[in-house]
């Protein structure tokens, strides 16, 4: 059955990689992009036509509100998934302008739009999806012993930041996934099999574990589209997903 789903931070590899297997499936796609030429220009000319182009960020309140509604003749809804990948841009050259609270103030807004528009009587329930990252986990070690050094050092700040996102969209009440990729590369996907650790946040216990020190971000797109987009069974529904070769 065709989805509503709006993509958050769609010029991101793995968020990228989901839009564009959803739009191949025939879903609607909205995407929020603060300069929609930089997502146009990582589309074909077909998906570029399909996709519904909302500009505004994820910090945005009212952008969002618009991007979360769906109109119809009877009432309005929500979109059926969100799909977030928001954080700082990197390039070869670092982080660019880094924003230290920036998934967490992003899964903030988030929530705060949907509540305010459910609160005026806009119907639907939406399953939302986080994309975070491998080594802050609570509930066990999910990266290599040694990659330890590497995080603890030089991700603490963006860690403790996604951390944020994850607890407060685990809090939420929503129909919630967190995702936490491994160290992300950009090589091609269907190389190597993915693998899938689940956590179950509420027993607060790991249910599989998966440690491994890479995986693509197009294996990570292609991930959430599979289990999440497309699966039927409610699996991933309020657990989270550490992938990794």
């Amino acid at each position: 059955m065709p989805k509503t789903i709006l993509f958050i931070g769609a010029t991101g590899g793995c968020v990228l990689s989901t839009l564009q297997r959803s739009l191949a499936a025939g879903h609607t796609c909205i995407a929020l992009c603060r300069t929609p030429s930089n997502l146009n220009s990582k589309l074909t000319p077909a998906e570029q036509s399909a996709v519904h182009i909302t500009q505004g960020n994820a910090h945005d309140a009212s952008a969002l509100r618009g991007a979360l509604t769906v109109s119809s003749a009877a009432q309005p809804t929500l979109v059926d998934y969100v799909i977030s990948g928001i954080g700082n841009p990197v390039t070869k050259e670092g982080i660019l302008h880094p924003d230290n609270d920036v998934c967490r103030r992003g899964m903030e807004t988030l929530l705060g739009a949907v509540a305010g528009l459910r609160a005026e009587g806009v119907g639907g329930r939406v399953r939302i999806l986080g994309i975070s990252s491998t080594g802050v986990s609570d509930f066990g070690r999910d990266i290599p012993f040694a990659m330890i050094p590497l995080y603890k050092v030089m991700l603490h700040v963006p860690h403790k930041d996604k951390k944020g996102m994850e607890d407060l969209l685990i809090a939420s009440g929503e129909e919630w996934t967190v995702v936490r990729p491994s160290w992300l590369t950009n090589g091609e996907g269907g190389v190597t099999e993915v693998r899938a650790g689940m956590e179950d946040p509420e027993r607060k216990e790991v249910v599989t574990k998966a440690v491994g020190y890479t995986i693509s971000r197009e294996d990570v797109g292609k991930w959430i589209f599979d289990n999440v987009v497309e699966e039927a069974d409610g699996k991933w529904v309020k657990r989270i997903a550490s992938l990794t070769y």
